[in-house]
Order: structure tokens, then C-alpha cells, then sequence
């Protein structure tokens, strides 16, 4: 990718670091592509060395690029990434489209604890968070199947999923939550993008939204575990990660997702 793409800069050396940082978790930069260099930067972005280098040392920072004496900036592989420094989580909630691979380790890291936050959501969930989860749930079900409300419809979904982990009454499940809420978007807006002329797919995700409302409601642990998954194997689908998963199937290993996924890509 060149640089002629990306849109003039302004705002100091972190609006710099946000504009490129938000390109690579974009995908406009591969893993183990060279970078830009320093000069092509400043030229480009008509900015001074200094500036170029403090936005490129939060790159580093933040595990996005690798910078080698003689060899320039080169791209990290994603799994150097640090998805849940508050600095990227925010960068991630303002891009359209993030990368098709990284999407698809948030959704893996999505499919092995969101069943487990369910669980425990089952066993503390109060009052409060019972009525959390319904005000979302019926957000959803009031602007489904409206083109006009596909916005709000998102962040209902969003909100319903911020209401499980909340629910878990376990401090580190509801900070996770919070810092993954932009990639929880990012997936929401990508499935349903899908979903969106498709009525029939629309419902069969609102089934089985409510099925985990009403596991927890019911303090049922095994049926929200369950109903969970199946809430993440329906976004498989959506995602294009698996071609078709019976809502009454077993859980799916996070490792067949990722093989079918590689054997889709082939």
C-alpha cells in the first residue's frame, strides 16, 4: 500500500500515531511488510522528522511495527499486537473495516470466553442486570429487520453483550468486556452487514439472543453456557468463518473454525 491512500494529517505527533495505527489495524499494511520510511512520512504528511519519529515509537510501543537499525519499520505479526491497550481499543472503535484476519482471532478469543462469562452471568446475575439485558434485547428485537435502524439495532447488540459480561460480577471479565467493546462492534457491524437483506438470518440471531436471556434469567449455567455459544456460532456463519452450523450442534472447537476458515481462504 502507498501512501497516496491515506488522508492528510493534522493534529501533533498522537494524531499521527492514530491515523497509521488505525491503517495497519485496517490491513492496509500486512505482517512483515516493510513500513514507510521516516522520509516518505514526513514528506507525505508534510510534518517535521521529530514528529515522525515519536508517532512511529508509540507503533513500537503498542507492539504494531518493529524498527531495526539499517533495515527499517517492518509490520508485526498480529499476535505482537497489544488489542488491549486502551490506546488501540479506542483507535479500533472509528475504523469501518478491520482486518479480515484480525477479526477473526478476536472472534476465536470471543467463541472460548464468552460461554464461560454467560456461565458465571447465570449464577450473579441481579436485578439490575437482568433488566440491562431485556432493555437491550428488546432494542434489538423492536429495530430488527429496519434498514433505517441497523444503527441503533448494532448498538442494542452491543449493549446486550456489554449487559452478559457485566453480569458476571467478576472484575476482570467486566474489564475485558470494556476493552473489548470496539472489536465486539467491529464483529456486530461486519455480521450484520450480512444479515441485513436477510430476514430469516435475522430472526434465527434473535432466537438465540433470547434463548441466552432467558438461560440466565432462569440461573440456568449450562443453558447460558450453551446458548452463548450458539449466539457466536451464529456470527461463525455471518462472518463467513464456517458455512453452516446447526443451532443444536455441539460446541465448536475454536481450532475448526480457524481450519475451516483457512480451507474457505484456499
Amino acid at each position: 500500500m502507498t501512501l497516496a491512500s491515506l488522508p492528510r494529517h493534522h493534529g501533533g505527533a498522537d494524531g499521527l500515531a492514530r491515523l497509521l495505527g488505525q491503517a495497519l489495524l485496517a490491513g492496509r499494511w500486512r505482517p512483515g511488510e516493510t513500513f514507510p520510511r521516516e522520509r516518505d512520512l514526513c514528506q507525505h504528511f508534510e510534518v517535521s522528522r521529530n514528529q515522525v519519529r515519536n508517532a512511529l515509537a508509540t507503533l513500537v510501543a503498542l507492539g504494531l511495527i518493529e524498527r531495526t537499525a539499517g533495515r527499517g519499520s517492518v509490520v508485526c505479526e498480529i499476535g505482537d499486537w497489544h488489542l488491549l491497550d486502551p490506546l488501540v481499543s479506542e483507535w479500533m472503535a472509528d475504523i469501518q473495516t478491520p482486518d479480515a484476519d484480525l477479526l477473526r482471532e478476536i472472534f476465536a478469543f470471543r467463541y472460548s470466553a464468552e460461554p464461560a462469562v454467560a456461565r458465571l452471568a447465570a449464577q450473579a446475575a441481579e436485578r439490575e442486570d437482568l433488566e440491562r439485558l431485556e432493555a437491550a434485547y428488546e432494542g434489538m428485537r423492536h429495530t430488527a429487520g429496519r434498514p433505517e435502524a441497523s444503527a441503533r439495532h448494532a448498538e442494542y447488540d452491543v449493549a446486550f453483550h456489554d449487559a452478559v459480561y457485566h453480569a458476571s460480577h467478576n472484575l476482570v471479565w467486566r474489564q475485558m468486556g470494556h476493552l473489548l467493546r470496539p472489536s465486539i462492534i467491529a464483529l456486530i457491524q461486519r455480521s450484520q452487514a450480512h444479515l441485513q437483506p436477510l430476514e430469516a438470518d435475522l430472526d434465527d440471531s434473535l432466537v438465540r439472543h433470547g434463548r441466552l436471556l432467558e438461560a440466565i434469567r432462569r440461573r440456568d449455567a449450562d443453558a447460558a453456557e450453551a446458548a452463548a455459544a450458539d449466539v457466536l456460532r451464529r456470527t461463525a456463519v455471518d462472518l463467513g468463518i464456517v458455512t453452516d452450523v446447526s443451532s443444536h450442534s455441539a460446541v465448536v472447537p475454536v481450532a475448526a473454525l480457524d481450519t475451516q476458515a483457512k480451507e474457505r481462504s484456499l
